[in-house]
């Protein structure tokens, strides 16, 4: 006797099969994530989320992208990293020594300078009168235009104070320079200690200002006036290097 074998249809066991029909979502996300390592590839500085977005599916979730991303760049020679909320690929911290000589600056910063940058990534918004009560020294005019040259460096506003002098804060490009995600992240008191920056032997109550982030003015600052970045733009770059008139040579 014949037996039907067409009774019952065969039942499709393919799990690739059923993951396609079920979640056709996944087979969407290959194709995001290579957009958006196209895109951070492509870009001369660093990204912010909304910038990505635009670029992305409506429905793309970016935060989950770019941690798979990140992921899955954490082995290899590029890392993708977040500076000042923004990400880039940067080559993997183990093997910066490869672009020592790329990267090497040829242009030194005088000590004045570095301290002045200290001051300001600290204390900002400041003046340039609160730099020197800092320092005990006057700072020479020159040596702010060179911070502000390097763009590490900005006019925030003005002091509400008698002659209205400008406050200086950081820039993202200095955070980007340092590799720092945030000005939170800039070395403690007990950090400077361990690395001989700061003698161990502090007066009492001696502390490390917390600097903060917030590019929003403060209430004793007041709005730059048109022209007052033109002026210090203009303004003419002394050579570091040769002893400022106005400096202690000590300093």
């Amino acid at each position: 006797m014949a037996t039907n074998l067409a009774t019952k249809p065969v039942e499709d066991t393919d799990p690739s099969h059923e993951t396609a029909e079920s979640s056709p979502e996944t087979a969407v996300r290959p194709e995001e994530l290579r957009l958006l390592e196209a895109m951070l590839f492509a870009s001369t500085e660093p990204l912010d989320v909304a910038s990505l977005a635009r670029r992305l599916p409506e429905d793309a979730d970016v935060k989950a992208l770019l941690e798979q991303l990140q992921a899955d760049y954490a082995m290899r020679g590029v890392n993708l990293v977040r500076v000042a909320n923004k990400w880039t690929f940067r080559t993997a911290a183990d093997l910066s020594w490869l672009m020592t000589r790329e990267s090497t600056e040829t242009r030194r910063l005088s000590r004045a300078a570095i301290e002045t940058l200290a001051i300001i990534a600290y204390h900002q918004p400041v003046t340039r009168a609160e730099i020197e009560e800092i320092r005990g020294v006057i700072t020479s005019k020159g040596t702010i235009d060179v911070l502000l040259e390097t763009g590490w460096i900005r006019p925030r506003g003005r002091r509400k104070t008698p002659g209205r002098p400008l406050t200086f804060g950081t820039t993202e490009a200095f955070l980007s320079q340092f590799s720092l995600e945030q000005l939170g992240d800039l070395p403690g008191l007990d950090e400077l200690k361990g690395s001989g920056l700061l003698d161990t032997r502090l007066p009492t109550g001696f502390s490390v200002p917390s600097p903060s982030d917030d590019p929003a003015l403060r209430d004793d600052e007041e709005p730059l006036e048109s022209g007052d970045e033109l002026q210090l733009t203009l303004a003419p770059i002394p050579d570091p290097e040769e002893p400022n008139s106005g400096e202690s040579t000590g300093a």
